[in-house]
């Protein structure tokens, strides 16, 4: 019931193209009370760049008209409305332009899907490509799926993983922030908080502010219009809180309304995608002068009546802008207005059949449908050279800029371009980014940091914190004989065999390989005592053989005991063997020489022992027994139970033989280099035999304990055997348990220790009677009361 919204600026034509902007960006609306008829709305604060954008609106519309070549004998009107930033004044603008059958070109507020086409120089939102609700919808803007996405990609490439995100609480900023939220997932960027509001929701702006006030993340991106961002900033200012990397929309980066010496306090170093500064030849000239002259409304009055006082007080704010045009360089819509308006005219060109001698066809009845077809195949190069047409969508193909907030050092502001974004070029081309030519917040040169944990470093790995996003981890140590080696590693890798971790978990080295050598201080002791064995029974034969005539030595076959000497310094020397890094050779030779090397040595003391107890257990008349254990069968005896052992170990070597074997079992950290038995049945068996015949000598020996001599050899062979089977029953589980060369050191330990057993319970006694007690080295002492014979 109000009274009709008149155009702010028009002009008639055979063909009118309406026009929507906000030209002004508030409001004041009137009483609605219902007493009297409702007034018009009323507006105030000029929007400069939707001014400027009627204005190049006005500008190709007359260049149009005057071109010779393009709908040469048909002329364009307009009528451009001021919604002043309002659903309401939106709404009126749209329902008068279509009540009046005009025909509707721009509109960057309110859509209709009507069969009316509509082109629009700054409507993004992603939702406006579903051909299905919105067939006759065309714009020379981008998508914002591609700004949404590329937001994701800027924020990626400056290696930040943890963002808050504002948005308007509308179609524009819905939209893209769900398409930044869905890219960044995929792209691994964790978002801390994703809050919106709207102009008119002062509590949700103030719940946006405490949001990002209590957040950790560094960065901000902010999808808002500007009304909006002027808004926020305005809160962030109120409350000090600066230091965030803002990350913006070409809805407000490029506002230089925006900049005052408080808010750059906070929006100072911000990054954003901008389209492209475009010259349009002439339209600076005429924005001071042709437009003041032709086109406005109220430029010059006649007269005083009250009539033209009040016509001319609607555009007293405009006037004011006459002679300004500093700004328009900085414009970056305008062209986007401008191929706009020469996409309709060269969409009627094609309806209209024109040809630049004959003109157009004026006479043809234009169906709204073949203006929607006539546009989907419009295809041309406007004079700054910009092609033109329209993807299946309807839209443009996106090519941003990427602008810095900087300040000169004359406390200048500027927005300084630093790189772009082309979804027209190749994926791996179409971002570029000169991060050395950026100012970061707060003036800084360095790149900030946004992370919710600090990245990982070589030897760990990351573990998820329960319950927060992906970006948020702990960073766990790798376990022994694992590493990584990369930076932020998911998981730590294993390597198998003779590889394990350093101190440092980051890097492949191999295992320290662990045998017995003779470099180490076990070894040393080791090899100390068996020379020192050997030295020892070497001495004891050099006194034996000095003294081999006395009856001590005579007593009981010096031969055997000469061959025992022999047999006890070879023991001392195998266990030598068992020393050094195990090679083939020596792993077959330290088992067998140990095995025939005892068996020789308890061969001579069972030969000894069975001499000792015949002597005195032949007690018959004429029965001379001692002639079939004389030192010839003596001998022999050595011999055969020794080559059984010989035979036994051939038998070993031939089928199955030891060999040098890598443990990598017993220790993760380090490889035992061993001997391997080959044949376990084949050592067992060369103890078992050695064990045989220490059980026999032993019962031999047990036997001729109480013989009635001095000096009972018996007696001594007894304990010293009691010592030999006592040191290798205990060897057994000593060995199954010994770790690593533990194992090797108890063999040498067991067969040193039988050694100087069998040494010094047997030669221990003489050596003390021919060395202290030489009186008492006579026959007579040795046999004492019982008269035998010499043997």
């Amino acid at each position: 019931m109000g009274d009709p919204k008149y155009p702010l600026l028009s002009k008639d034509g055979e063909i009118i193209i309406g026009a929507l902007f906000a030209i002004r960006s508030k409001e004041t609306l009137p009483s609605f009370e219902f007493a009297q008829k409702p007034q018009a709305l009323s507006c105030s604060s000029v929007n400069l760049r939707d001014f400027r954008m009627a204005q190049i609106m006005v500008f190709a519309i007359e260049e149009i008209n005057r071109s010779e070549s393009l709908l040469p004998n048909v002329s364009i009107g307009y009528r451009i409305y001021d919604t002043c930033g309002s659903r309401q004044s939106a709404m009126s603008a749209t329902m008068r332009l279509m009540n009046g059958q005009e025909f509707a070109a721009e509109n960057n507020i309110l859509f209709f899907a009507l069969l009316f086409s509509q082109i629009s120089h700054s409507a993004s939102c992603e939702c406006l490509s579903n051909r299905k609700d919105y067939p006759s919808f065309f714009r020379t803007i981008a998508s914002d799926y591609h700004q949404g996405r590329a937001l994701a990609y800027i924020v990626k490439h400056l290696g930040w993983s943890w963002v808050g995100a504002v948005n308007s609480d509308n179609d524009y900023g819905n939209n893209v922030m769900s398409i930044f939220l869905n890219t960044a997932q995929k792209e691994e960027i964790c978002v801390e908080y994703s809050v919106k509001f709207y102009r008119t929701e002062p509590e949700k702006l103030k719940k946006v502010v405490e949001t990002i006030k209590k957040s950790t993340a560094k960065v901000i991106v902010a999808f808002v219009s500007l009304i909006e961002m002027d808004l926020l900033t305005e809160q962030l200012n109120i409350q000090n809180i600066t230091g965030f990397q803002l990350i913006g929309g070409e809805g407000w980066i490029t506002a230089k309304s925006l900049i005052t010496p408080n808010s750059f306090l906070v929006l100072g170093g911000s990054l954003g995608f901008a389209f492209r500064k475009i010259n349009i030849e002439g339209f600076s000239d005429y924005v001071i002068k042709s437009f003041w002259d032709t086109a406005f409304p109220c430029s010059k009055t006649e007269g005083n009546s009250s009539q033209d006082t009040l016509i001319c007080s609607r555009y007293q704010d405009l006037l004011t802008l006459k002679n300004y045009n500093e700004d328009v360089p900085e414009q970056r819509y305008a062209s986007n207005v401008y191929k706009a308006v020469y996409a309709v005219a060269h969409s009627l060109h094609s309806l209209l059949n024109c040809k630049e001698q004959a003109g157009c066809e004026k006479s043809l009845t234009i169906q709204p449908k073949r203006v929607v077809e006539a546009l989907k195949k419009v295809n041309f190069t406007v004079k700054f050279g910009d092609h033109v047409w329209f993807d299946s969508t309807g839209g443009a193909v996106a090519h941003y800029e990427v602008v810095n907030w900087q300040q000169d050092s004359n406390r200048s502001f500027k927005f300084k371009p630093v790189g772009y974004f082309d979804a027209s070029l190749p994926p791996d081309q179409s971002f570029m980014l000169k991060t050395e030519n950026i100012i970061w917040a707060g003036g800084q040169l360095e790149k900030p940091r946004s992370v919710c944990s600090e990245s990982c470093p070589p030897g760990t790995r990351k573990a998820a914190q329960k319950g927060r996003p992906v970006c948020c981890y702990d960073c766990i140590p790798c376990a022994e004989g694992e590493i990584s080696n990369e930076t932020d590693s998911i998981n730590c890798k294993q390597y198998p065999g003779e590889y394990w971790s350093n101190a440092e978990r980051n890097q492949c080295v191999l295992k320290a390989v662990e045998f017995l050598s003779f470099t180490e201080m076990m070894g040393i002791v080791l090899v100390f005592f068996s020379l020192f064995g050997v030295g020892l029974t070497a001495l004891v034969a050099i006194l034996f053989y000095s003294k081999k005539e006395t009856p001590i030595v005579k007593a009981n076959n010096s031969e055997l005991s000469f061959l025992l000497l022999f047999s006890l310094t070879l023991c001392f020397l195998c266990s030598l063997t068992f020393i050094g890094r195990p090679t083939e050779w020596s792993c077959m030779l330290r088992h067998t020489a140990f095995g025939i090397t005892f068996v020789l040595c308890i061969s001579c003391v069972l030969g000894k022992t069975i001499v000792v107890l015949m002597a005195f257990k032949a007690t018959l008349p004429g029965i001379n027994v001692m002639k079939w254990f004389g030192p010839a069968q003596q001998r022999l005896s050595v011999l055969a139970f020794t080559l059984i052992q010989v035979l036994i170990c051939l038998l070993w070597l031939t089928i199955s033989p030891p060999f040098p074997h890598k443990n990598i079992k017993y220790y993760k950290e380090k490889i035992i280099l061993e001997c391997s038995l080959g044949s376990t049945l084949g050592f067992w068996a060369v103890l078992g035999y050695i064990g045989l015949l220490a059980v026999l000598c032993f019962i031999f020996a047990f036997l001729a304990r109480t013989l009635p001599d001095n000096f009972n050899e018996a007696k001594f062979i007894t304990f010293s055997l009691l010592i030999f089977c006592a040191v290798w029953i205990t060897f057994i589980p000593a060995y199954v348990s010994s770790p690593g060369k533990f194992t090797v050191a108890v063999e040498i330990f067991a067969i040193l220790a039988s050694s100087f057993g069998l040494l010094f319970c047997i030669f221990a006694p003489k050596c003390y009677m021919i060395l202290f007690k030489s009186d008492q080295n006579t026959k007579q002492h040795v046999m004492g009361k019982t008269t035998c014979k010499s043997y």
